[in-house]
């Protein structure tokens, strides 16, 4: 399964940029490499960066670390549910509280990695887990229809945007 093959209905336009982040990649091959990848990234980090903002307001290293933590089992649980044929409407989710009450800050970005990394694999044997039809149930979240398969784009997707981001602004 290849994201060329996603339709844009398959998912809200707000995720385009995590969806066209991966280029063409296969979806489970994607969460497998991600992991490896991220951490090398992450271990090129010099500690003195691990709590540095680029500006006021924004998020520190950790704190993307954790957000992205937050946000992939959010992504994995929508999965769950629409696999499982759950029609019930999923709220969304501010990730600007999550973070704010995280205190991620005060945690080690190799705890944060560690827990990351559990999380994504998590995540890996979930897709793994589902079948073709699974992967093209639909449900809705924040208001908007998602394929399950769409879902695990961006949550492939989301990771890579927010290393660009901490490759361009923070190191």
């Amino acid at each position: 399964m290849n994201s060329s093959t996603l339709q844009p209905t398959e998912y809200a336009s707000y995720y385009s940029p995590y969806i066209k982040a991966l280029g063409n990649v296969n979806l489970i091959e994607e969460l497998e490499n991600s992991i490896q990848d991220f951490e090398e990234f992450l271990n090129r980090i010099p500690s003195e960066k691990h709590e540095f903002s680029y500006a006021d307001g924004k998020w520190t290293i950790k704190d993307i670390v954790q957000h992205l933590i937050d946000a992939e089992r959010v992504f994995a649980y929508r999965s769950l549910r629409f696999a499982r044929k759950d029609q019930t409407p999923l709220p969304g989710f501010d990730e600007n509280e999550y973070v704010d009450t995280t205190d991620a800050n005060k945690r080690t970005l190799i705890d944060l990695l560690q827990e990351y990394k559990a999380v994504r694999l998590s995540t890996l044997y979930l897709f793994k887990s589902f079948t073709e039809e699974e992967l093209m149930h639909t449900g809705i979240a924040s208001n908007n229809s998602f394929t399950v398969r769409a879902i695990g784009f961006i949550a492939a997707g989301h990771q890579k945007h927010h290393q660009r981001i901490i490759a361009e602004r923070y190191l």
